[in-house]
Parts: structure tokens; C-alpha cells; sequence
């Protein structure tokens, strides 16, 4: 469990040794990540990077993934130039770091990014997904952008997450069972939050022996008793923006 000395023990996993099949833009104030599938379409996704940062190529990998899925994806540096976490970092230090990369504060981000979507590539209908850091951001959104038609949390963090749970539009959470930084008690009671106040389709589905980062941070091909369940949660992950968005 997280404690003063490591407040969140949120491991990188296996890094992938991946270039990417997208490029790099300027989006006002930022920079993305941009990848489009080879057929016009105005479906779009926005991918939120981790604490690792939007040039993790485990999340760029996603987003490619989305692109051959038919969206087009884009991964934004919501940490405007900030270096993201590294894992030679003091986790002591975890706290003072996060305080200056607030996934509550990323509307300005989030407006711009809409505005490139719409304008430059003429989508109408977004979604959004986000992991760890930025699964947390997936909820904020998602209870302040009614033009998102679908989300997708991975593991995000609920202590990072607002106390809301009125969610505009129907949304995803994917958890692990065994994540040392989310307890499964913290889940039971998101769940019975979203109970008692989510007027809008909503799903909390939990992968049994999985443990946090497991849908972009582990290599299917080193861990091949979680196969399966990553193949799942992704495939439960398409399913489910490809049915609202």
C-alpha cells in the first residue's frame, strides 16, 4: 500500500520499444501526439498520458491502436512542458510533484484540444480515455463536458478523482484486482457513489489477478498468464466507445 515514503508505488512496468506510426504537434499552448486512421471519419478519441507522460510509447502505442480501430487519436502533453515522473525519481517526493499536475485542472488543455479536433480535423463526435493520472482526468471531464459522448477510466486513481459522481455520459471504469494503488474497498464505494447519483450509462469492472498499469504497461508476450485479460480490457475498451461514440 501507498504510504509518506512512496504515497504512490506506481510502477512503469515493461517500457515498449515502440516508434510510433503517428507525429508530434502544437496545439495552441501544447504539444500532442497525433495518429488518424487511413479512412476519413469525424470520430475522435483523446488519450490522457499517465504520470510517465504523453511520451510514454506504451500510451502511443494505444492511441496507434485506436487509430487502426477507425478514431482518430490524440495524446496531449497535459503537463504543459512539465517533466512528467520518472522512475528513478524519489517517491517522497510524489506529493509536491502532483501539486503542480492536477488532473482536476486541465480544462484549458481540454478546450483547446476540442477546438484542434473539430477544426483541423473535422471531428463531431469525441471520446475520451485516460490511465492512472489520467484515468482520474477521464472522470473530471466526463462530469463537466457533456460533448463527450463516451469515457474510458484505466486504474485511475480515485483519491486524485472530484467527490462527484453525476456523470454527463456513459462511462467505463476498468480496475485490477490485485493494484496496490487503488484498494478494491476504494472501488466498492466509487460504485456505490455512481449508484446512488449516475443518471447515465455506466460500467466498474474489475480483471481478476491484475495489478495496476496492466492494460498499457505490461508486454502481453512476458506476461503470458495476463493475456488474456489484457487482450480483454482493450477489446472491452473499443467495445465500449465503439457503441456510444
Amino acid at each position: 500500500m501507498a504510504n509518506e515514503a512512496k504515497p504512490c508505488p506506481c510502477d512503469i512496468g515493461d517500457k515498449f520499444e515502440y516508434e510510433g506510426r503517428g507525429h508530434e504537434v502544437s496545439v495552441e499552448h501544447i504539444k500532442a501526439y497525433v495518429n488518424k486512421p487511413s479512412h476519413s471519419t469525424d470520430k475522435a478519441v483523446i488519450v490522457i498520458h499517465d504520470i510517465f507522460g504523453w511520451q510514454l510509447p506504451n500510451t502511443r502505442y494505444i492511441a496507434d491502436m485506436l487509430a487502426s480501430n477507425g478514431y482518430i487519436a490524440i495524446c496531449p502533453d497535459f503537463y504543459k512542458g512539465q517533466d512528467p515522473w520518472k522512475s528513478s525519481d524519489d517517491w517522497s517526493t510524489f506529493d509536491e510533484w502532483l501539486k503542480t499536475r492536477d488532473s482536476k485542472h486541465i480544462n484549458k488543455e481540454t478546450d483547446a484540444v476540442l477546438k484542434y479536433l473539430k477544426e483541423q480535423c473535422n471531428a463531431k463526435k469525441i471520446g475520451v480515455i485516460g490511465f492512472c493520472w489520467g484515468g482520474a482526468a477521464v472522470h473530471h471531464l466526463m462530469l463537466k463536458y457533456s460533448e463527450f459522448k463516451a469515457g474510458v477510466s484505466l486504474y485511475g486513481v480515485i483519491k486524485f478523482t472530484e467527490n462527484d459522481h453525476n456523470l454527463k455520459n456513459p462511462t467505463f471504469f476498468i480496475f485490477a484486482e490485485k493494484d496496490e494503488v487503488i484498494p478494491l474497498e476504494q472501488v466498492t464505494l466509487l460504485e456505490e457513489k455512481l449508484k446512488q447519483h449516475c443518471k447515465t450509462d455506466y460500467d466498474v469492472k474489475i480483471y481478476p489477478g491484475q495489478t495496476h498499469g496492466f492494460v498499457h504497461r505490461k508486454k502481453e508476450d512476458i506476461n503470458p498468464q495476463d493475456r488474456p485479460y489484457i487482450e480483454q480490457a482493450r477489446k472491452d475498451m473499443l467495445n465500449w466507445l465503439n457503441k456510444y461514440i
